[in-house]
């Protein structure tokens, strides 16, 4: 029996013991990981640069794609070094710093969603007070609320977690150290404290669900009676993105975190896949469905690129 005081390092899921196969896992991992960063990175520079972008729905994206890059970057990295390298090592201080920023990343993205939940219903049910209940500093505050709920939740579980004795071993069945996966670990008698933070966590959550689906009942109501078949459409077109997002990480999420410890141990590849859908998918694809169908931001970043093709000449 070990103990955490006794553990240096955790041993991450290998995805192959092959060399090619590793290989291949690297490249797949890399090419997903690119694809988030220039996805990311162009809406970022585009709302940044683009003064007509500077509006509350962009601003909230803004910040959607920093948490994005951020919670990523959290996770693909050292799994791709591993597998370059044939390794399955990640330090101690390495594993819980990868806890810590990704929950705090991911955290702080589910009470953003929830802020643009509100934004939506602001902008299509109460249209004539969308300029006073969204002001400049009213979404400054509400962003700085979600950041900081990621951070106080991602410093409580952190703490928590790192400090219960660890009497199960140091490999971690996934390919990113996650927080049920190094709870696992712990021993039975740290129950209470587990469960604690668990039922707060849950708790949290499911407020932002409700404030969520009551929010779209709202917007869906709203939009019904809408008598141009047009404005229903382009209501529709704006809210129906950002729902399927948050189905996907709220599902994803939920049964991940919340489902019972001996379900981990039937299903490990059920468990990678959920984990790459919550925590790889959304990051990578949030650039396509949020922007990439808006024509405001798809002529500022069209501008942009222009601008810098013109000036490399």
């Amino acid at each position: 029996m070990s103990n955490s005081s006794s553990i240096t390092q955790f041993l991450l899921l290998a995805f192959a013991d092959t060399r090619e196969l590793q290989l291949l896992h690297f490249w797949l991992f890399l090419g997903i990981y690119l694809a988030a960063l220039l996805g990311n990175g162009l809406i970022i520079a585009t709302i940044a640069c683009d003064h007509r972008l500077h509006t509350p729905m962009y601003f909230f994206l803004f910040n959607l794609s920093l948490l994005d890059l951020g919670s990523i970057s959290s996770t693909l990295p050292k799994s791709m070094a591993n597998s370059l390298w044939d390794t399955r090592a990640i330090s101690y201080l390495g594993c819980a710093a990868q806890v810590f920023f990704f929950l705090f990343l991911i955290v702080g993205e589910y009470f953003l969603l929830t802020v643009m939940a509100y934004d939506r219903y602001v902008a299509i049910c109460k249209p004539l007070h969308y300029g006073t209940l969204l002001g400049r500093r009213a979404c400054v505050h509400m962003a700085a609320a979600a950041w900081g709920s990621g951070f106080v939740n991602a410093l409580l579980h952190t703490a928590n977690t790192f400090s219960l004795p660890l009497c199960q071993g140091n490999a971690v069945d996934q390919f990113f150290c996650e927080l049920p996966q190094i709870l696992k670990l712990s021993c039975s008698d740290s129950y209470l404290r587990k469960a604690g933070l668990l039922v707060l966590a849950f708790s949290l959550s499911s407020g932002c669900f409700v404030f969520i689906v009551l929010s779209y009942v709202q917007i869906f109501r709203a939009v019904l009676r809408i008598p141009s078949g047009q404005g229903r459409l382009k209501a529709f077109s704006m809210c129906i993105p950002h729902l399927a997002v948050v189905s996907l990480f709220i599902s994803t999420s939920m049964f991940a975190y919340l489902k019972p410890p001996s379900s981990m141990e039937e299903s490990p590849s059920l468990d990678l896949l959920v984990a790459f859908l919550y925590s790889v998918l959304p990051p990578a694809v949030n650039p396509i469905i949020y922007s990439m169908r808006n024509k405001e931001l798809k002529g500022a970043l069209k501008k942009l690129i222009q601008s810098f093709v013109f000036q490399q000449r």
